[in-house]
């Protein structure tokens, strides 16, 4: 297996983090997006959609998705089980994957892909009216998080998963799109440290 990763992007990091935890280790090969590798045809031939992560089985199958390549190792590792234990547990996991997925994680990509320079060749066009909102949204849900996690540990209960990685990488990369977290937000504050000082975080 190989993985095609970037140590620049967020969506990668998800799946090195996952796999860390799992005590997984694999081959990757760097796709440089600075350099706009991901638009050369021997990586359109892999993916298509010209998106990074990819997984590349030994078969010589393709996945892609960062949550789909997660789901891959969890089905052939289970322990220890980051998409919860049962089936009570995956559904919340899978609810707060999803909305950290949409509420956090996207909107905080939108600002940073719709206004920074380094993203110009790459999101075209540069829709300058899609940041503020979308910086709106992702400073809303993180208060929203620390309501939330007043009464537990971790986004889906006691036990740490796939969801608090989407919001960790999500709450790591507001900085590069320039989004500032309120300081009051103490129970918020309180996970980010939790999670940022597990070993899987500098995967």
């Amino acid at each position: 297996m190989k993985l095609y990763d970037s140590r620049v992007a967020p969506n990668p990091r998800r799946v090195r983090i996952f796999l860390a935890e799992k005590g997984i280790s694999l081959p990757t090969e760097q796709v440089d997006l600075a350099r706009l590798e991901q638009k050369d045809p021997a990586f359109t031939a892999i993916n298509p959609l010209q998106r990074i992560p990819v997984l590349e089985l030994d078969s010589g199958e393709i996945l892609s998705e960062s949550v789909a390549i997660c789901r891959y190792f969890e089905e052939i590792q289970p322990d220890p089980p980051l998409f919860g234990r049962n089936g009570l547990e995956k559904a919340r996991v899978e609810m707060w994957q999803r909305r950290a997925e949409l509420e956090f994680f996207f909107p905080i990509a939108l600002a940073f892909r719709h206004s920074h320079p380094a993203m110009k060749e790459m999101e075209q066009p540069q829709i300058e009216q899609l940041v503020e909102p979308n910086r709106t949204r992702a400073i809303n849900f993180a208060r929203f998080l620390d309501s939330e996690l007043a009464a537990r540990s971790f986004l889906a209960g006691d036990a740490f998963s796939i969801a608090d990685i989407t919001a960790m990488v999500a709450a790591d990369f507001a900085r590069p799109a320039r989004i500032a977290f309120p300081e009051d937000l103490a129970h918020f504050a309180r996970w980010r440290a939790a999670v940022a000082a597990r070993p899987s975080a500098s995967a």
